[in-house]
């Protein structure tokens, strides 16, 4: 099971990146120890702590000419990780 998605990039996310917690969207089974030796091993840094959410899935409607089309979206897990004081993980490298 690969246990780190990928990371959130939104505002409140890179808020949060200056006081040293990342955010990364995590398979739904994962549990708190299983993201922090994923962190560790992927990005070589020491995590203090990690913080779960479980956030459900919006329902969407869009309208087109024939007719109204309603569905959802997916539920998925986040995890909020706190890294160790002075180290920092590079998350928009790829970018």
């Amino acid at each position: 099971m690969q246990v780190l998605v990928k990371p959130i990039l939104t505002e409140k996310a890179a808020l949060a990146h200056e006081n040293g917690v990342y955010t990364f969207k995590v398979a739904k089974g994962a549990n708190k120890v299983q993201i922090k030796q994923a962190v560790e091993a992927k990005y070589g840094v020491n995590v203090e702590a990690v913080r779960t959410a479980i956030l459900p899935g919006k329902s969407k409607t869009r309208y087109t000419k024939a007719a109204v089309i309603s569905g959802h979206t997916s539920s998925y897990k986040k995890a909020m990780v706190q890294v160790a004081e002075g180290e920092i993980i590079d998350i928009y490298e790829g970018l």
